[in-house]
């Protein structure tokens, strides 16, 4: 149907997975319904590990294909909504190993940026279709999602976006690299816990293209013996006037997993996100992220500083776009107390810091 298509991909898919190189830029189309190993929401990985290593000089290297590999906006079965995982698995793996930019994909209706392992995933379903579980039947779901365009701008800057809907006005955004962000101790915390948390998150400077990002680096000490049915408090940030902790980050069950709890708007209920697992008894560090402009990818995690960022899997559709920044804030334990669901180990230390990006093409 379109001749012009490079017929350089696999043995039978040809027109389907192609790739097409132009200087700096290595532009790589997958094939996520492969007949060869089941068809729809499937994918193989070899030839594309070919291609991006006879193709390893090329500065800016993007793959795109039709299914996502990893859930958006909690859509997870397969291989109806995303690509099945172990292929998906596999994929990545190739992506990470070459160092590829972005896996730009479409299929749900919906905006949607997630990063996994330093690449990022966008989403990107709009086409106009009238089509998705709301009384609309315009998005996925509908009352978070639109139709939309993505206008996107790739430099020696790194890749920028920003997503236009129907009416013309600009409602998401996003960029890459993240910028690094500052990061001050916190110390005295328990006189000054509140002062060092305070404001700064809707600061805007006056532009919709700006938005903020906040850090967390923690540290400390697990105990030897865990409570699988209590959570063990990290950072939690609450308003009393509101149905949940705005912020709570603790660690739940045996062996302790990272667990981010979110009140994404006024009055609603609270989201959840999970992250990797920790050995007991043993010392932990890592970084947690908050991107307002990100969606529900924006809570990223990462081992430390030099490592990549990856966003927390929740079946959320909302992220911290509309977080209310909470007026009060507790190291070690919840907001009934220090004997509220406490910190079980010991040395706990939170930094914090909150920086201003701008997302302008």
């Amino acid at each position: 149907m379109f001749p012009e298509i490079p017929r350089n991909g696999p043995p039978g898919q040809e027109g389907l997975s192609y790739y097409v190189r132009r200087g700096a830029l290595l532009l790589v189309c997958i094939n996520t319904n492969y007949s060869g190993i089941g068809g729809h929401g499937h994918v193989e990985h070899q030839w594309l590990d070919q291609v991006l290593g006879q193709h390893h000089d090329a500065k800016y290297k993007l793959v795109t294909g039709h299914f996502p590999i990893f859930p958006v906006n909690g859509y997870d079965l397969y291989p109806r909504w995303r690509v099945v995982p172990d292929e998906g698995r596999s994929f990545w793996e190739v992506l990470v190993k070459h160092r590829v930019l972005a896996y730009l994909c479409s299929h749900i209706i919906a905006f949607d940026v997630q990063l996994h392992e330093g690449v990022l995933q966008l989403c990107t379903g709009g086409a106009g279709t009238e089509a998705g579980p709301s009384a609309a039947k315009l998005a996925m779901p509908g009352t978070t999602e639109f139709l939309h365009i993505v206008q996107m701008a790739l430099d020696s800057s790194g890749l920028r976006s920003q997503v236009i809907d129907t009416s013309g006005r600009r409602r998401e955004g996003f960029a890459l690299p993240i910028p690094e962000l500052p990061i001050r101790p916190w110390d005295e915390i328990g006189a000054r816990g509140n002062e060092a948390l305070a404001g700064g998150w809707n600061r805007r400077n006056g532009s919709d293209s700006k938005t903020c990002v906040a850090i967390w680096r923690f540290s400390g000490r697990l105990g030897e013996k865990v409570d699988q049915s209590e959570c063990q408090t990290l950072l939690c940030g609450w308003d009393p006037f509101e149905t949940a902790a705005s912020v709570w980050i603790c660690l739940e069950g045996n062996p302790p997993r990272l667990v981010v709890r979110l009140l994404p708007e006024s009055g609603g209920g609270a989201q959840v996100w999970a992250g990797p697992s920790f050995a007991p008894n043993s010392p932990f560090s890592f970084d947690l992220v908050l991107h307002k402009a990100m969606g529900p990818g924006g809570i990223l995690y990462r081992k430390d500083a030099a490592g990549p960022l990856s966003s927390l899997s929740s079946n959320s559709s909302k992220g911290a776009e509309n977080l209310i920044w909470p007026k009060s804030w507790a190291v070690g334990h919840a907001q009934s107390g220090p004997t509220d669901r406490p910190f079980a180990g010991k040395d706990l230390k939170v930094q914090h810091g909150i920086t201003v990006v701008d997302l302008s093409l």
